[in-house]
C-alpha cells in the first residue's frame, strides 16, 4: 500500500526555522514527480513546492521563494521542505504529495492539486508572532 508520511511539523515563531520531511512507502518514488502543498483554516490547499524527479527542477510559489527549500533523496524515498524566516502566514496543515501516473518527464514540476494522485496526512506547522 503507497503511504506519504509527513513529520517535523510544529510550533515556531517568526523568523524561525522547520524541517518537513516525508517518507514514502509502498513503492519506490524515485520516478515521481513531489510536491509540497499547505491549507490554512477556511481556505483552500494551495501549492507551495514541487521537485521533478530528476532532481535538478524545483518550483515555489512566490510567498515561499528565497526562504523555503525543496529537496528529495531518491534512496530514502523522502522529499524534504526546508522553511526558514517563517512568518505567521505560512501556518498552516502542510501535505506532501507525489504524482505515480509516469505523465512527467524528470524536470517537470507539477503544481496544482489534481496533478497528484497520492497524498499524506499532513502535519501542522504553526508560526507565532
Amino acid at each position: 500500500q503507497v503511504q506519504l508520511v509527513e513529520s517535523g511539523g510544529g510550533l515556531v515563531q517568526a523568523g524561525g526555522s522547520l524541517r518537513l520531511s516525508c517518507a514514502a512507502s509502498g513503492r519506490t518514488f524515485s520516478n515521481d514527480a513531489m510536491g509540497w502543498f499547505r491549507q490554512a483554516p477556511g481556505r483552500e490547499r494551495e501549492f507551495v513546492s514541487a521537485i521533478g524527479w530528476s532532481r535538478t527542477s524545483t518550483a515555489y510559489a512566490e510567498s515561499v521563494k528565497g526562504r523555503f527549500t525543496i529537496s528529495r533523496d531518491n534512496a530514502k524515498n523522502t522529499v524534504y521542505l526546508q522553511m526558514n524566516s517563517l512568518k505567521p502566514e505560512d501556518t498552516a496543515v502542510y501535505y506532501c504529495a507525489a504524482d505515480t501516473t509516469a505523465r512527467w518527464k524528470g524536470w517537470e514540476t507539477p503544481t496544482r492539486t489534481n496533478e497528484y494522485n497520492y497524498w499524506g496526512q499532513g502535519t501542522q506547522v504553526t508560526v507565532s508572532s
